[in-house]
């Protein structure tokens, strides 16, 4: 089967949807299909690939609280349809598929003789963009022939605005690349409590409310305590809230893919503190597949996986105080560390991203056996026959 993913968050930007897209590609390919990525450029920091076709270039915009991948450039919208029109594919997958530019750019694009999927990546009460462009984008929408979210989160805010039927094919983890075989950094084995937070520094992940967090913790113990941030560095850190001298804050900036999962290893917590907008959270089953204790936020999806006090401790957003205990309790409770990370590999299992192609595979053969099963009718004859030329 002819695939073409289409998303504006890829390598090497970092990301839940840049993960999903190289996870479902990757596994895709290895069952045997032919899969390209149009994807944006991100400049010097893209180097040729197989498989990748990237056009334009990215831009971050702040919307809701985060920097969103848009692809700008001259005739994207021609350069899109000469693409599509050349590779043929049987399916065309989209993702965000009602965000500007390149997804509904796609949905324009589509040849007739491709089916459409798209999947919803985003979940949040509202959306403004939704709201004003509803009339347009219920349009566009028209062109999905299955229509797809990661979760319940996400699902509710695309329905809430375009009523229609959704399947629900969840995001997926590597259970061979996180996995509690990894040995930690050894830089970082020196006693101290290693608090491991993975992400990026938009406002919704509420890295700000983690370091007041980790600043009440060191209040109420005499351990040492470190504070571990991968992910994007640049001015937003000097923004965030200071620590006491007595924690060591450790900022590493995106790291190696490859030696992302010995970060995980070297978390004794790992601690995700988003306030909202987030509509599964793959770091969550990263952290569960790699052994490391869980502590995270009562947001919508985030709920899709945590299980308070089964795979991890889930306290309020924004509640500094009650993080602030769940590290403290998982610092000087071993058994409940030991029964956390247990239930946590279990559950991470049912999510390998094997699973997760299995059901996108089954939804693009139903495609494709409709459409041949439609392409296979006689055509309808309009107008009437002639009385001499029916048959007796």
């Amino acid at each position: 089967m002819k695939v073409v993913q289409v998303s504006q968050s890829y390598h090497p930007r970092p990301g839940g949807v840049t993960e999903h897209v190289d996870h479902i590609t990757r596994e895709l390919r290895r069952r045997g299909h032919d899969v390209t990525v149009i994807t944006s450029s991100f400049g010097a920091q893209c180097p040729p690939e197989p498989g990748v076709v990237r056009v334009g270039r990215n831009v971050l915009i702040p919307i809701n609280g985060a920097w969103v991948n848009t692809t700008i450039g001259w005739n994207l919208s021609r350069q899109l349809s000469q693409l599509l029109s050349s590779l043929k594919p049987d399916i065309i997958h989209t993702h965000c598929p009602l965000a500007p530019t390149l997804p509904l750019m796609a949905l324009k694009s589509a040849p007739r003789t491709s089916r459409v999927i798209g999947t919803f990546h985003a979940a949040a009460e509202r959306s403004a963009g939704y709201q004003v462009f509803r009339n347009l984008l219920a349009r566009l929408a028209e062109r999905l022939d299955t229509r797809i979210a990661v979760s319940e989160a996400a699902r509710s805010l695309a329905s809430s605005y375009f009523p229609g039927d959704y399947l629900v094919v969840p995001n997926g983890v590597d259970c061979e690349r996180f996995s509690p075989r990894h040995s930690p950094l050894h830089q970082y084995e020196d006693g101290a409590f290693n608090v491991l937070f993975v992400g990026r520094m938009d406002k919704r992940k509420g890295l700000k409310h983690l370091f007041r967090a980790v600043t009440l913790a060191s209040r109420n113990t005499s351990r040492q305590l470190r504070l571990i941030v991968v992910g994007d560095d640049g001015l937003r850190r000097h923004l965030l809230p200071s620590l006491p001298p007595t924690v060591d804050l450790v900022f590493t900036g995106v790291v190696d893919r490859n030696l992302l999962p010995r970060y995980f290893a070297t978390g004794d917590v790992f601690c995700s503190p988003a306030i909202d907008r987030e509509s599964f959270g793959i770091v969550l089953l990263e952290a569960m597949a790699s052994g490391v204790p869980v502590v995270a936020t009562a947001i919508p999806g985030y709920l899709t996986i945590l299980r308070d006090d089964y795979n991890s401790l889930v306290v309020p957003p924004a509640d500094e105080v009650s993080l602030s205990r769940a590290i403290l309790r998982l610092m000087e409770d071993d058994p409940l560390r030991w029964k956390l990370t247990n239930n946590a590999l279990k559950f991470s299992r049912a999510y390998h991203w094997q699973r997760v192609v299995d059901q996108l595979e089954a939804v693009y053969r139903r495609q494709q056996a409709e459409w041949d099963w439609r392409a296979d009718q006689p055509r309808a004859v309009h107008g009437t026959v002639k009385a001499g030329a029916q048959k007796v």
